[in-house]
């Protein structure tokens, strides 16, 4: 629980501090986006399928800060790095980057507790590495909709 708290705060503190790109609705579109697709598929990945858990693996109100406040302000520090308008290779550069941070980040979650709070039933590290590109772009295709609904 140690680790999920410090996690929470130094990434909701980077993400309010560093956010230069963000509107204050396209941060709420951004969170609010990002809860539903973790519930979502954790939903099924978690409680379905026993892929991976937080904690225990059952339903617990501690579990509630992975879903709702750890990864979205990953997201909008994200979003605040991603080069819209440059070239592919500098995209994928830096989808690549994020993808190996973010898969580092899952190896320290699943250290013992107090510490981490991960834990893999059949998923391995290396399916994170493969899917995780994948949700980066989501993310920002989804931020690139927003803003051209903005514009409209």
């Amino acid at each position: 629980m140690i680790g999920l708290l410090l996690a929470v705060v130094l990434f909701n503190c980077l993400a309010f501090l560093i956010n230069k790109r963000l509107t204050k609705n396209q941060l709420v579109h951004i969170w609010m986006f990002t809860v539903a697709l973790q519930v979502l598929v954790d939903g099924y990945l978690c409680k379905k399928y026993h892929a991976y858990w937080y904690f225990s693996g059952h339903a617990e109100w501690k579990a509630l800060f992975a879903l709702t406040v750890l990864i979205p302000p990953v997201n909008i520090i994200f979003l605040n790095s991603y080069p819209f308008g440059k070239s592919l290779v500098k995209k994928a550069l830096t989808i690549f980057c994020w993808n190996l941070a973010i898969t580092a980040y899952e190896l320290i979650t699943l250290l013992p507790e107090p510490w981490g709070y991960f834990r893999y039933g059949w998923w391995k590290t290396y399916y994170s590495f493969l899917v995780n590109p994948f949700l980066l772009w989501i993310v920002a295709a989804y931020y690139r909709w927003i803003r051209k609904i903005e514009r409209e």
